[in-house]
């Protein structure tokens, strides 16, 4: 019996890390293809993908920011992928997702202390989440890291159950070019 997986995708950190390679049009990424790839010999209950909300505005940039994450939003729902928001707050003119690491936590702990999985495929190079991780390995689960070859988090390899890096050539059979 394979194991079960949640895939769990950190928005900020996989946009810039695919942004760094040159691919950042996720509406032409397959997330579909990508997560049955990820999830391997594991069967996948669910992929959330977690963003941090634009919210609409009356200046022409935040609007066209909104459009635009809401045709993503469209996109991902297209492909069977959840996602969940934290929100944006603006500090000095630049822009700071929050709330993100916190969900990304607590639906690890959740899927673990109620038994929905065996493994969690994270998505994400945030170190802050290495509490988490430990309490998930110590509930028995397994926690697979994928990070990038070009930015690896060395502190999630060490902590992790196994971890996949990926890099740009890894990528490209994911983009509808």
């Amino acid at each position: 019996m394979p194991q079960t997986s949640v895939i769990l995708i950190d928005e900020s950190n996989f946009y810039f890390k695919l942004k760094d390679l040159g691919l950042d049009n996720q509406l032409n990424f397959n997330f579909q293809k990508f997560t049955t790839h990820i999830a391997a010999k594991h069967k996948n209950i669910s992929t959330i993908y977690y963003i941090g909300a634009v919210r609409t505005k009356t200046d022409f940039h935040t609007r066209k920011l909104h459009a635009k994450q809401q045709k993503l939003f469209k996109y991902l729902s297209s492909q069977n992928i959840k996602y969940s928001l934290g929100y944006l707050l603006e500090s000095n003119g630049v822009m700071h997702e929050k709330g993100v690491d916190i969900q990304i936590a607590v639906d690890m702990l959740i899927n673990s202390y109620e038994n929905r999985i065996d493994r969690i495929i994270l998505i994400s190079s945030d170190t802050d989440l290495i509490p988490a991780i430990k309490q998930v390995q110590k509930l028995g689960k397994q926690v697979t890291y994928v990070g990038f070859k070009h930015k690896p988090s060395r502190a999630l390899i060490n902590i992790c159950s196994d971890y996949v890096l990926l890099s740009r050539r890894d990528l490209d059979e994911f983009y509808l070019f």
